[in-house]
């Protein structure tokens, strides 16, 4: 995937002696934050749970930080400069299921006294399921959420300050990991509250200034096509088609918001559940903005500048930074979109070398210090990031928007993780014969889809062949999660029941 040419202009924009300022204010902050929790904290518990005493107002302010990233600036109004606000069922589908983790599954979570969610299913389970899980987590946070964060920020970089792909990517990382792999979870939270306030604040002023350049929301309302207010979408639709939003979204977002490490991780450092569920709350809320804060925008660029989203809609907010934005608010703006960038990627970075450390190595090595464990959870870190940026120049071949990209490999991976999940909670019957079966058939259905549709991109494909590589990604991962669920139930009532020693405490 190519930085789109429109960004080599775009990134001829000036910035000012106050942009400046502003810029250098926020990285102060948000590096002696993560100084001063690199003094402070000492241990595991410390480093990778923030000591498990975070209140819920932080807990919610990060978890909606830790999930809006530059992915959803760029992939967002990328998606709604192409075809509307019907993206949008994505983060308002959120909004309700991120309380089904603190009110489902976070007393789960809780009582248990886990680390991971690897960790939870082998107390489900067994510990072959940990070891599935841990690994796929990991191989996705390559795919999705490093490759899709460096990418889009490289996207806004290049769009305000001109730098190379290459360039900002490598700022980006040395930025974020100062803090992040110096001050742990409590670093990554504190800072993701501050990021919130600048992230939306910063983007509420763009939205209104682009609203008042296309006439408002009626002038917006003439000025593009009426199926782009359209939230319901025919079942044949390429994109989101209403089967797939209503039956295949939330299956995605079970899978992201309740049993994914970089979201549970923020509330488990809970300091008890009541603290956790407030958080939920509080995150709930704040996702009903990014419609109107990332999407509209997206539709307004589509008016003000039809050549360019012809050409490339990903570049859509960048390109309203650049040309709306007066002088002295782009530093703010600009901050705004690097705190989404580094918030989310620190969230990424804390967990997968919790993941690593805790779900791996420690079980190799039950004797290694804490500090030692620390270490190797930080390099485990670097070496993901360098897969990463290996993988960002074939992320087209999966599609170019940047959006749609994100939630197809995600579909890929969720239907399974979300069934052995759901049903570990909601039956006991279930047991780790059937959830290991069901969770290896899964990946064999996302891993073919996933190669077929990278060595197949662009090409017409005809019978069976067609139809598994041309299904929409949202009903395939309703096909998956059902082929799962069968084969989760039919397997565990063929074998024994689990043990109540096995079931007690969950």
């Amino acid at each position: 995937m190519q930085v789109p040419l429109l960004l080599f202009q775009v990134g001829a924009t000036r910035l000012l002696t106050v942009d400046y300022v502003v810029l250098a204010l926020y990285f102060a902050v948000i590096f002696a934050i993560g100084w001063y929790f690199a003094r402070r904290e000492r241990d595991t518990a410390d480093y990778f749970l923030a000591g498990r005493d975070v209140t819920w107002w932080a807990i919610g302010a990060s978890l909606f930080s830790s999930n809006i990233g530059s992915e959803h600036f760029i992939g967002l109004s990328g998606t709604g400069a192409s075809s509307g606000m019907a993206v949008g069922h994505f983060e308002w589908l959120a909004a309700l299921i991120v309380l089904l983790l603190g009110w489902v599954f976070v007393p789960f979570y809780l009582r248990t006294n886990v680390y991971t969610m690897p960790e939870f299913l082998e107390r489900r389970y067994n510990g072959a399921c940990r070891t599935y899980l841990a690994t796929v987590s990991l191989i996705a946070y390559i795919f999705t959420k490093i490759a899709v964060a460096l990418f889009a920020g490289a996207i806004v970089l290049k769009a305000v300050l001109g730098w190379g792909m290459w360039q900002s990517t490598l700022a980006l990382v040395v930025a974020t990991g100062i803090y992040t792999i110096a001050g742990g979870l409590a670093a990554g939270i504190y800072t993701e509250v501050i990021q919130t306030v600048i992230l939306v604040g910063g983007a509420l002023v763009l939205a209104f200034i682009g609203l008042d350049k296309v006439g408002g929301w009626h002038g917006l309302q003439t000025s593009v096509p009426t199926e782009f207010f359209h939230m319901m979408k025919p079942a044949a639709d390429k994109e989101f088609p209403w089967t797939g939003i209503f039956f295949g979204a939330p299956i995605l977002g079970i899978w992201y918001w309740c049993t994914d490490q970089v979201i549970v991780q923020r509330t488990l450092a809970a300091r008890n559940i009541e603290q956790a569920r407030g958080g939920t709350v509080v995150a709930g809320f704040l996702k009903i903005l990014p419609v109107f804060i990332l999407v509209v925008p997206g539709m307004v660029a589509r008016v003000l500048y039809p050549t360019e989203m012809a050409a490339d809609s990903n570049a859509a907010f960048p390109l309203l930074v650049a040309r709306l934005m007066p002088p002295g608010l782009q530093g703010v703006m600009i901050a705004a979109m690097l705190a989404a960038l580094m918030s989310s990627l620190s969230a990424v970075f804390n967990s997968s070398s919790t993941i690593f450390t805790m779900d791996f190595y420690q079980k190799l090595r039950p004797e290694a210090s804490e500090k030692h464990l620390v270490n190797v959870g930080r390099v485990a870190t670097v070496v993901m990031v360098g897969l990463a940026l290996l993988w960002i120049p074939l992320m087209s071949r999966i599609s170019s928007q940047l959006w749609i990209y994100l939630q197809s490999v995600q579909a890929y991976v969720s239907p399974p993780i979300a069934a052995v999940f759901l049903f570990g909670i909601a039956w006991r019957r279930v047991n780790g014969q059937g959830a290991l079966a069901s969770l290896l058939v899964g990946f064999v259905l996302g891993t073919v889809r996933f190669i077929l549709e990278v060595v197949y991109a662009g090409q017409t494909l005809q019978g069976f062949l067609g139809w598994f590589v041309g299904m929409n990604f949202l009903h395939f991962a309703v096909l998956m999660f059902v082929v799962c669920v069968a084969v989760l139930v039919v397997v565990s009532l063929l074998t024994p029941a689990p043990s109540e020693e096995q079931l007690a405490g969950l």
